[in-house]
């Protein structure tokens, strides 16, 4: 017998189940788990300061206009964060950790070394370009601002850093 509804109808409806439901690849996350997202996925785990400094990050670029206007639109652009930001599976034992970092940069806290940066790459990594003000280092990451090269006064990327910041209790 010859089915009434098309293939494509059946993947419509369940796509939509699927979405209303939460599940799969629809899930949308909440602005907290983006945020632990790109702290578990970008900072290694390695320091608290590391996590806050990768979220002070997110956090300037959500109040940007060349970016998103929220952290999951921030941390879900192409090519920006780590492969598979947004889907890839988290080992939930350094959750507590991750969860008090990241309430804490989305109820206000910043690196207080972090100033306007809007990027960071891996502390190993040697870019050539002159525009890069560094501002930290932490976490196994470097952290940046993009200024004209006449203003960059810190062209390398400083010494790590760590014990800056404290958990709120």
């Amino acid at each position: 017998m010859k089915s009434r509804h098309p293939a494509w109808r059946l993947i419509l409806v369940a796509a939509a189940v699927a979405a209303v439901s939460g599940c799969g690849m629809f899930r949308r996350h909440s602005e907290l788990e983006c945020m632990e997202r790109a702290m578990y996925f970008e900072s290694n785990r390695s320091s608290r300061d590391g996590m806050v400094a990768v979220g002070s990050v997110v956090m300037n670029r959500v109040a940007s206009r060349q970016y998103p206007n929220t952290v999951c639109g921030v941390v879900s652009q192409k090519n920006q964060f780590a492969a598979g930001v947004m889907t890839r599976r988290m080992d939930r034992r350094s959750a507590p950790l991750i969860r008090e970092a990241a309430t804490s940069v989305l109820r206000g806290e910043r690196h207080p070394m972090i100033g306007n940066a809007q990027f960071f790459h891996a502390a190993g990594y040697r870019a050539g370009y002159d525009n890069m003000h560094y501002v930290l280092t932490a976490g196994g990451n470097a952290f940046y601002e993009r200024r004209r090269p006449e203003h960059v006064t810190q062209s390398v990327p400083r010494p790590a850093i760590e014990g800056i910041t404290r958990p709120r209790s």
